[in-house]
């Protein structure tokens, strides 16, 4: 907007009239000046004769970190780096070789546990008659997963056939008859030696905590006196609001577990002392502007910290892993984010944010075993010590490697507070490697309640000319939500429609093409605009127009982003997020296919990378020898990569211009994030 009162003047009409920008210069400024009386002083108290004076001629334009100021603590000491995510907290300092783990979950007395809600209603749910008795394993989960679970059995024999792997006819009926008759054994408390240590809770409720947080929650007895519920206030990538009513418990929720985190694990107790503190804070690529103004204005006014600064996950990773261009896969507990980073940047509409992860793999996991008469067929993952059984039983037996698909003698214990140990015997065969198979089959997956309650609380940010949505939304996450997305009313056949109302009765889903069909259309159809004649060689996709790879996102009703939950096959999914990314350069597409980075819990998984690498090189045949799966150098635990990313980050000299200081965040608000973060806000 222009000034037609001072048209003249040139206020707000230069970059070095920006407060952020004017605060730089001034701190550049004292640092100058502080320099050259340092040297005076020096050459005032300089003696003939004495040592040679040390040569203090220094590039004084050189941007010096705040850690560097105390010689006698270590680089990096004074910086904080935050990670959370919707299972787990990574902390540490910026100095710290590898991040501390806590989970992101509190516990806060109230009347009900977590598994006493809903009329203690297990999970996964199972399937009951009218007169309340639960249908038998096979039918206990409903039609459409029995379907879906013998539609994979079925495949997963083809394909071994194929690969002239052994197969038994009667493998299935050989499990479920042992899981069957096996009883579990008792194992007395005193004689386990890998038994439980409980939270202890007074008895007397005065003298109980209102809230405990981290892994001492949960470990707290789901029937303890007084009781606690669990709250995870991050699900999926999002803000948990179904299991709160006032957003300021969320956001309390979150804050208490930081600041609990950081005394314990950082042994930082006293929060005056914080202000000697900076932040770095790892935010998702696809973030909602919400989250991050609101985790800003926690950083500052409720932490007291000196200055915070902002980095992606995806470049994080990047930092971390030392790669310079990458196709990073972010396999998270509740969510998978892909994101092509080049020469430190994301790139835009590569962005892809996916709402599965480990956690669904464990409830799969479990479904399938229940399927198959698992003999602990009580288990319910919203109990405490059942969730941390799924976990320690998925880790232990799931992978992707098909030798290992056999029956299989396997056991596992049972610790629940005031029982004795159980121990249970029970076979695996096929079960192991079809739940994590689900990454490439998601429909498989639960996700009834993935949307429940989403924006019930908080609202989308909203642009304050136009008032439309104006969260970042990428061309690859909208290709991947149109393709979910139901088509309009006035397309879907009289047979899918209620005939009293005229309401779809279930939600179609368009077929998944090829993320690269259109450049193999091209390579046999099309000549380029000057006339040359397309590449013949199949494995030189020509070039596409931006119209063509930009037409998801023009087409993307802005509602859909709310009302459609992103799923989609992963390798699908990494496919289209290369398409997009590389934007017409064939060069960029086969860099992108050679540097794919696998990192997070959810990959964990014996076999993962090499079954990925086949599916890539399925989907795409022609350009199979420049695909490539890799993994964090130097043997870096890929869950803790992007922590040590922001470490990094936090410690480079270049990164002051991203620093956001309280008197900053005083005068603008949110409004410095234009200025101060490293992509466009």
């Amino acid at each position: 907007m222009i000034n037609q009162k001072n048209y003249y003047t040139e206020f707000l009409k230069r970059d070095d009239q920006i407060l952020p920008l004017r605060l730089q210069q001034e701190e550049r400024r004292n640092r100058m000046t502080t320099n050259a009386k340092d040297r005076d002083r020096a050459l005032a108290q300089f003696k003939p004769g004495e040592a040679p004076m040390p040569d203090m001629d220094m590039d004084l334009d050189e941007e010096v970190g705040m850690d560097e100021a105390t010689g006698s603590e270590a680089f990096g000491s004074k910086t904080i780096v935050l990670h959370p995510g919707s299972q787990n907290l990574r902390i540490g300092l910026a100095s710290d070789a590898i991040p501390r783990t806590v989970p992101m979950v509190i516990a806060r007395r109230r009347e009900t546990n977590e598994s006493e809600e809903d009329g203690g209603e297990p999970k996964p749910k199972r399937m009951k008659y009218d007169d309340g008795v639960t249908m038998e394993p096979e039918k206990v989960f409903g039609e459409e997963f029995a379907s879906q679970y013998s539609s994979m059995c079925s495949e997963l024999k083809i394909h071994m056939r194929a690969h002239k792997r052994r197969v038994l006819p009667n493998s299935k009926e050989l499990i479920v008859n042992y899981n069957k008759r096996t009883p579990p054994d008792t194992i007395s408390e005193h004689n386990d030696p890998q038994r439980i240590d409980w939270t202890e809770i007074p008895k007397d409720p005065r003298k109980a905590p209102s809230f405990v947080t981290g892994r001492d929650a949960l470990r707290i007895p789901d029937f303890s006196t007084p009781r606690y519920k669990l709250f995870w206030p991050l699900r999926h990538g999002w803000y948990n609001e179904h299991d709160y009513s006032q957003k300021r418990e969320l956001y309390d929720d979150i804050a208490v577990i930081i600041e609990e985190a950081i005394k314990a694990q950082l042994n930082i107790p006293r929060k005056k002392d914080w202000s000697q503190y900076n932040c770095v804070f790892v935010v998702p690529d696809l973030y909602e502007k919400r989250y991050v103004t609101q985790m800003l204005d926690m950083l500052l006014r409720d932490f007291g910290f000196g200055r915070v600064c902002f980095i992606q996950e995806s470049l994080a990773a990047t930092f971390g892993a030392g790669y310079t261009s990458a196709c990073v896969v972010d396999l998270g507990a509740q969510k998978t984010s892909i994101c092509c980073v080049e020469e430190g940047m994301c790139l835009e509409n590569s962005r892809i944010n996916l709402k599965y992860g480990g956690a669904d793999v464990t409830e799969t996991f479990i479904k399938m075993i229940l399927f198959d008469h698992f003999p602990y067929s009580e288990i319910n993952l919203n109990r405490r010590y059942d969730f941390l059984l799924a976990e320690e039983i998925k880790i232990k037996f799931c992978t992707l490697n098909e030798g290992d698909i056999s029956p299989q003698p396997a056991d596992f214990h049972l610790r629940a507070p005031g029982q004795p140990t159980r121990k249970y015997m029970f076979k695996t065969y096929d079960e192991i490697l079809l739940a994590p198979q689900g990454y490439f089959r998601p429909s498989i997956f639960d996700k009834s309640s993935k949307l429940r309650d989403r924006r019930k609380l908080i609202d989308r940010s909203r642009d304050i000319y136009d008032d439309s949505p104006n969260d970042p939304i990428s061309a690859a996450q909208s290709a991947i939500i149109a393709t979910i997305a139901p088509p309009p009313s006035s397309q879907i056949p009289n047979d899918q429609t209620n005939g009293t109302n005229g309401i779809a009765v279930s939600t179609p889903h368009r077929q998944m093409a090829n993320p690269l069909q259109k450049f193999a259309e091209q390579e046999r159809n099309s000549h380029s605009a000057v006339g040359s004649p397309a590449p013949d060689d199949e494995d030189t996709p020509a070039p596409q127009p931006d119209d063509e790879v930009n037409g998801a996102e023009k087409e993307l009703d802005p509602s859909l982003r709310d009302d459609v939950l992103p799923i989609a096959p992963l390798d699908h999914a990494i496919m289209t997020s290369i398409v997009h990314g590389a934007r017409n350069d064939d060069r960029k597409i086969r860099e992108f296919l050679g540097g794919i980075m696998v990192i997070g819990g959810g990959a964990q998984i014996p076999g993962f990378y090499s079954y990925l690498e086949e599916r890539l090189k399925e989907t795409r045949p022609n350009l199979a020898k420049e695909i490539m799966i890799g993994t964090p150098p130097r043997e870096l635990d890929p869950q803790g990569v992007v922590w040590k990313g922001g470490s990094v980050f936090g410690k480079l000299r270049g990164t002051n211009d991203s620093w956001i200081s309280r008197l900053e965040h005083d005068r603008l608000g949110a409004r410095v994030l234009a200025y101060k973060l490293m992509w466009a806000w």
